[in-house]
């Protein structure tokens, strides 16, 4: 089996930073009130800067595979050319089609020759079972490199008009025309942007992160949906999808936008995630000490200290100097978040050969974890 390395790691954020004041301005008021729970929400999430591929007069100037091309041009230059890709594996929550697939719209945008493709579906754990494809890959020799991608280009599902219908209709019917909060939640917590790494199966560049391992955990056996778009939570706790909706109802439902059932994530999102870990960590026989960057993906700051007192409660020790995390600056970008953590603490300068890196994503979907531990080579 072949050793894997990270070799080059890089991102593409759109646009300038979108400050909080800004947000609505860019994806719109729905019923001509401003957002009453986006203060509250943005409170607790303590994000203050984040990109949105939406320009000062409103218009979309990226596509989720345009963004991810990009990231993907930034890993290349002379002497590594997007022409010596053998192997494109991307991952994404919001795809901008249902077909052709993600990674098959990025290699359109490349127009860089035949490779393989993969496109792994589902939230943010998307970003890193497209990483462990292309890890799997090169320690198989069935390639020698293989670029791979985490992002998001969620903007264009918060947007106002999305929801235009379902207020329209609430309307007619006498209803009170608000959101729900599992709808609007997400508009004020997620952001646009693409993070790439090349993997190779020798320690090339100036600062090679080997592959150690990588694990991945889902409990989609004992709990229900948790964060969906394109069908509807019914009281029973399934999951109803837009397929089986007639057609004329899918505006009037908001069955396209991304919806979150909070409850559901605050009693489960950080256990099910500790759990996990230590099961990883029993698994290779590592411990805290074999750990200096811990670099958890969040969704909300309103997670950091909860987190950290649900490691310690599950008897681990992660002390704060180990945490690495830059979300108040980019905001979350679901699939790319950890792409965009790593790739800025690369280029920090505070590595040094030796150092270990234990990268931890959670998706709310349906409650599923994955984790790699790396080493600077």
């Amino acid at each position: 089996m072949k050793n894997v390395y990270i070799t080059r790691i890089a991102k593409f954020l759109p646009n300038d930073p979108v400050d909080n004041d800004s947000m609505e301005e860019k994806l719109g008021v729905i019923n001509g009130k401003t957002s009453k729970a986006r203060r509250l929400i943005l409170r607790n999430n303590k994000i203050k800067t984040r990109y949105y591929a939406i320009d000062a007069n409103g218009n979309v100037t990226h596509n989720n595979a345009q963004l991810t091309a990009e990231a993907v041009e930034a890993l290349c230059d002379d002497s590594f050319s997007k022409n010596d890709i053998e192997l494109l594996s991307c991952g994404t929550s919001s795809p901008d089609q249902i077909l052709p697939s993600h990674a098959a719209m990025v290699h359109g945008f490349l127009k860089n020759g035949n490779l393989e493709v993969n496109s792994p579906s589902g939230a943010c754990c998307s970003g890193m079972n497209a990483l462990k494809y292309g890890f799997m890959a090169i320690k198989s020799d069935q390639v020698k490199n293989a670029v791979c991608t985490g992002s998001e280009r969620t903007s264009s599902w918060m947007r106002s008009d999305i929801f235009e219908d379902e207020v329209a209709h609430l309307k007619e019917i006498e209803e009170n025309p608000i959101l729900a909060f599992n709808k609007e939640f997400l508009r004020w917590m997620l952001s646009d942007g693409a993070g790439a790494v090349l993997l190779e199966s020798e320690p090339n560049g100036e600062t090679p992160l080997k592959i150690e391992w990588m694990e991945g955990y889902s409990y989609a056996f004992e709990l229900d949906t948790c964060m969906y778009a394109g069908g509807d939570k019914l009281e029973d706790g399934s999951l109803k999808p837009w397929s089986e909706y007639p057609a004329d109802v899918w505006g009037k439902m908001s069955l396209f936008a991304m919806k979150q059932d909070v409850k559901l994530l605050a009693e489960n999102i950080l256990q099910k995630g500790v759990e996990s870990m230590k099961d990883a960590m029993a698994k290779h026989n590592i411990t805290e000490d074999d750990i200096d960057y811990y670099l958890p993906h969040i969704s909300s700051y309103y997670f950091k200290e909860n987190l950290y007192n649900e490691i310690e409660r599950q008897e681990l020790h992660l002390p704060w100097d180990k945490w690495f995390i830059n979300l108040e600056k980019v905001g979350n970008v679901g699939a790319g978040s950890v792409y965009l953590m790593l790739e800025e603490l690369v280029h920090s300068g505070k590595l040094k050969k030796g150092d270990k890196i234990f990268l931890q994503v959670p998706e709310s979907a349906r409650f599923a974890y994955s984790y790699a531990y790396l080493t600077l080579v």
